[in-house]
C-alpha cells in the first residue's frame, strides 16, 4: 500500500494558475499509472487526468483539456497537476490516486482548490 499526500491547493482568481503535487511514500509508484480526480460540493467525484507509468501517455476530462497538464517524476516519486486558466467551476477538492487496473486506490486526503469569479 502506498500513502499519497496532495498539496498546492488554495484560493485563486478566475484565469489564474495553481500547481498541485502528490507525494507518494511507503513504496515507489514508478511502475503504477496514476490519476487526479476532484469532487465539488454536492457532486460525485469525477475524473480529471491520468498518466501512464512512464509519463509518456496522458488523458484528460474534456472539461480541463487544454488547461490542465498532468506530469510525474518517478525519481522523486511524485505526481503533479498544472492548472491554468482556472474557472469557478474548477472549485473542488482534488485527489490523487494510484491506478491498479480494475480501479483506483490509495486515495490521498485531498487538497482544496477554490476559484473566485
Amino acid at each position: 500500500q502506498v500513502h499519497l499526500e496532495e498539496s498546492g491547493g488554495g484560493l485563486v482568481q478566475a484565469g489564474g494558475s495553481l500547481r498541485l503535487s502528490c507525494a507518494a511514500s511507503g513504496r515507489r509508484v514508478s511502475s503504477t499509472p496514476m490519476g487526479w480526480f476532484r469532487q465539488a460540493p454536492g457532486k460525485e467525484r469525477e475524473f480529471v487526468a491520468a498518466i501512464n507509468w512512464r509519463g509518456t501517455s496522458t488523458n484528460y476530462a474534456d472539461s480541463v483539456k487544454g488547461r490542465f497538464t498532468i506530469s510525474r517524476d518517478n525519481a522523486r516519486n511524485t505526481l503533479d497537476l498544472q492548472m491554468n486558466d482556472l474557472k469557478p467551476e474548477d472549485t473542488a477538492i482534488y485527489y490523487c490516486a494510484a491506478n491498479y487496473g480494475a480501479q483506483y486506490g490509495d486515495w490521498g486526503q485531498g487538497t482544496q482548490v477554490t476559484v473566485s469569479s
